[in-house]
């Protein structure tokens, strides 16, 4: 394999020479500090893409050998901040030159399951700015070099949530049916000018978000903000698809990225304006 199935681990890749999925090529990947972004970030650079993160959270280069450093160029900002995300294109610009082939929009954030009679303006606005006006700045400021070359990838991370309306509060919800609507309406506006859309749609995964999740269980603390009666709602839903099943392999940050890499790719140059969804049939309930 070209990496470990953790994340948080280092990796070495075997030995290759020119990787034509990458090689040449450049990638901004946001929320690259941890989780899927993380992979992402990882599996981009073993296919020998030049890589520009963002993120909010610093970003650890142990996680990477040393021979990618010179194809990785990380930004750290606030991405929800006005002017912020052209200024991250732009850099990205300035590191590896005027084009910009893939973006993977991973960067979000959970809501506190509140439902449409506790939801606070706070959260809404704060959910609806990460998750959806976020990948639409991003969109916005990389279209233009993707249609001077008449070719570019866009990948927007959005969640069994996005199809459904039982497995997180009204914010979270809201934004990610919103990020679906976002891909079609992107992938269909520019479909003869080069530029594909997709979206990756994972079930309960191991990231950093599950994890939260996953700690409001029963027996854990929760905070005060949390509505757990909501919750309570949404917990055998979520529990269900969460429950681990005897010969399928676990959801991992690993196993997203790895879809994504295959939607980016030439193998899926007729794929435009699907939803995939990557959670081991739970969808189909």
């Amino acid at each position: 394999m070209l990496y470990n199935t953790s994340p948080d681990t280092l990796f070495t890749p075997q030995s290759t020479n020119i990787d034509p999925r990458g090689f040449g090529k450049v990638a901004i990947v946001t929320g690259c500090s941890s989780g899927i972004g993380l992979a992402v970030t990882q599996l981009l650079l073993a296919h020998q893409f030049q890589v520009c993160g963002l993120d909010v959270a610093d970003f650890d280069y142990h996680l990477l050998r040393e021979a990618d450093h010179g194809r990785f160029h990380f930004h750290k900002g606030d991405l929800s901040c006005p002017g912020i995300c052209e200024e991250g294109v732009r850099i990205c610009v300035a590191a590896f030159g005027p084009r910009v082939d893939v973006l993977v929009n991973v960067a979000g954030v959970m809501d506190n399951f509140s439902s449409a009679d506790g939801v606070t303006d706070e959260v809404w606005e704060k959910v609806m700015a990460v998750n959806l006006t976020v990948p639409m700045r991003m969109m916005r400021a990389v279209i233009p070099f993707m249609k001077e070359k008449r070719d570019g990838s866009i990948i927007n991370v959005a969640s069994t949530a996005g199809k459904s309306g039982a497995v997180a509060g009204i914010a979270y919800t809201a934004s990610k049916h919103g990020l679906i609507g976002a891909t079609k309406n992107v992938a269909w506006r520019f479909r003869n000018e080069g530029v594909r859309c997709n979206a990756v749609l994972p079930g309960a995964i191991d990231s950093s978000i599950g994890k939260r999740i996953a700690q409001r269980g029963p027996g854990n603390s929760t905070p005060t903000n949390w509505d757990s009666e909501a919750f309570a709602e949404i917990a055998p839903v979520f529990a269900l698809q969460a429950k681990p099943s005897e010969g399928a392999p676990m959801i991992t940050p690993l196993e997203v990225a790895k879809t994504i890499a295959f939607l980016i790719s030439d193998d899926a140059r007729t794929i435009n304006g699907v939803s995939l969804p990557v959670d081991k049939a739970w969808g189909v309930v």
